[in-house]
């Protein structure tokens, strides 16, 4: 059997724990910066963790599931 590829979009944009988790970035961090108050923005620098469906989704994706 053929080994699988990792769906790379999706490799660029999670990163997964080391107990398993799935973490991704918040959106609206990318333009129209100056309207967003400063607390807005510094929430928007942490990452979060995703939901248990697309956590399974994004496993696949990365071939770990």
């Amino acid at each position: 059997m053929p080994k699988l590829k990792t769906n790379k979009a999706a490799a660029k944009r999670f990163k997964i724990t080391k107990n398993g988790k799935v973490r991704r970035g918040k959106p609206g961090r990318r333009h129209l910066l100056s309207v967003k108050s400063a607390k807005r923005r510094r929430r928007l620098r942490k990452e979060t963790e995703c939901s248990p469906k697309d956590t399974y989704t994004v496993k696949k994706l990365l071939c770990l599931a």
